[in-house]
């Protein structure tokens, strides 16, 4: 699993609305009975798997309306975090997905609403 840390460069991307970026698993490039598949037919599969490695702000949320409009007030943008958290491992849509390359690295980045499932690593009942 891939850590975003201080000395990494993902660091410095920023993940906007509702999209996370993904890190793609490795696909596995062997069938049961020992045929081997070559990477093109595996990335075009209609499910993949990755790495949750950014998520973005979320949805945002309009703001209430304020009993005196001539006011002049600072709007900050409020925003309905997603379900996905940095770590997990995501199921998502391949159809949605957009492939970006970073630092020769290939990412993936998908709405929320791509991902189909995810897999946490901690205790949820503890």
């Amino acid at each position: 699993m891939l850590e975003v840390t201080p000395d990494n460069k993902l660091k410095r991307l920023i993940v906007v609305g509702d999209r996370v970026l993904i890190k793609p698993k490795n696909p596995v490039d062997q069938t049961s009975s020992g045929l081997y598949l070559p990477a093109t037919v595996t990335e075009k599969e209609q499910v993949q798997s990755g790495y949750v490695i950014k998520v973005g702000p979320g949805y945002p949320i309009p703001s209430p309306v304020e009993d005196e409009p001539w006011k002049e007030t600072e709007e900050k943008v409020k925003y309905m975090p997603l379900q996905a958290q940095e770590g997990d491992l995501a199921i998502y849509l391949q159809r949605n997905a957009i492939e970006v390359m970073y630092n020769d690295e290939k990412y993936i980045i998908v709405p929320q609403s791509a991902i189909l499932m995810l897999e946490r690593h901690e205790d949820l009942f503890g």
